[in-house]
């Protein structure tokens, strides 16, 4: 039995469909409808949907042709990235008023450590409750929380009582409430990783448990560690306010698909200028460039190259860029998406950990969904 003085306090916090929601504050016509953030072309995806979009199976990454085929009615909305970095730090500052150790892991979601107390609140669960109020009454948006001793079980106690709600997994319930859930909602078991696990019988926490370590390393390698601890309830991980990003992306995906050198390479170009643009402002310089492509037929590819020392000019990386999209062209087949993503960060300690849907998180489209 772990003592309660050695217990830590962790709330992980997530915001409601949160770049929806913003949209939906700021024009009330758009209120109690399905709204979708994104451009709306037929080449586009979703980067966010409101509840009311989500009933019709909308979510975010899938193709805006398909989720204007499961919603008909849907309204979608250009993102206003600069509006939602704005209420994130609104967001940010009052998480500052009740800890120091805040692990950001989007611009709408954060860990907090909030062991010290330092509000005098007695417990994480009013601590959470208190936070929520007043990110309503600051921002008129809503968020859930996840309170529980480690960041695994409070990420999965965030999504309990999605919208509006507040869950808590205690030390004595941790272990018993894992088992009961699907191992398909475990940070670190993506969808692939599921099948594999329901191909071996394991659907559940409990049948995850049930495994020994010496199978999960049989059939998961390095993985099996993580996956032996946390069908425990286990998780040893700190809320760690230092976490550093590991890469800076930007993709885009072309209105028409194109096979001309020319129309393409400038496709790259303007993923540069998004990516250096961040880079710069964070003063974050990465050694490795990486542009990926993905053709008509949603077949997808990178090429790569790292250099000795950091990429610190503009046009360091583009030439960099230009040299890795040349590798590929001409090109007989169309081209419907072209990315650019810069890592291997010489000073990573400035670069947060945040980061946005459609510039950072590089989504592939199984046609599979469509």
């Amino acid at each position: 039995m772990v003592g309660e003085s050695a217990v830590r306090k962790v709330i992980h916090v997530d915001m409601d469909a949160f770049f929806a929601s913003v949209e939906q504050r700021d024009d009330p016509s758009l209120r109690g409808k399905p709204v979708a953030v994104g451009h709306g072309a037929t080449r586009g995806v979703v980067a966010a949907a409101s509840y009311e979009a989500r009933t019709y199976g909308v979510k975010s990454a899938l193709p805006s042709v398909t989720a204007l085929r499961r919603c008909p009615d849907l309204i979608f909305v250009p993102p206003r990235f600069e509006v939602y970095r704005a209420v994130s730090q609104q967001i940010h500052s009052i998480f500052a008023d009740y800890t120091d150790l805040i692990q950001p892991l989007s611009l709408d979601e954060a860990y907090l450590d909030v062991t010290a107390d330092r509000r005098c609140l007695k417990t994480a669960w009013l601590t959470a409750k208190e936070i929520r109020a007043r990110i309503l009454t600051e921002t008129g948006l809503t968020a859930s929380a996840g309170i529980s001793y480690n960041k695994f079980l409070a990420k999965l106690a965030s999504d309990h009582r999605k919208p509006n709600g507040q869950f808590a997994v205690t030390p004595d319930m941790g272990a018993a409430w894992v088992e009961t859930l699907p191992v398909s909602r475990f940070h670190g078991v993506g969808p692939v990783t599921a099948e594999k696990m329901k191909r071996l019988g394991i659907e559940s926490g409990g049948d995850l448990r049930s495994k020994s370590l010496a199978f999960l390393q049989q059939h998961f390698g390095s993985s099996a560690d993580w996956y032996f601890a946390i069908a425990r309830g286990e998780d040893e991980r700190p809320v760690n306010p230092n976490r550093v990003r590991k890469s800076s992306g930007s993709e885009t995906t072309f209105r028409q698909d194109l096979v001309a050198s020319d129309e393409i390479e400038a496709g790259v170009v303007r993923m540069v200028e998004e990516v250096w643009s961040w880079c710069e402002k964070r003063q974050a310089f990465g050694r490795t460039a990486t542009v990926k492509v993905k053709y008509a037929d949603f077949q997808q590819i990178t090429r790569r190259r790292s250099r000795p020392s950091a990429i610190t000019s503009f046009v360091e990386l583009r030439e960099a860029a230009l040299d890795l999209i040349r590798s590929v062209l001409p090109t007989a087949k169309p081209i419907r998406l072209v990315g650019v993503t810069v890592s291997t960060f010489e000073d990573a300690s400035s670069a947060p950990a945040g980061h946005l849907f459609e510039q950072d998180a590089q989504h592939t489209y199984d046609p599979a969904a469509a």
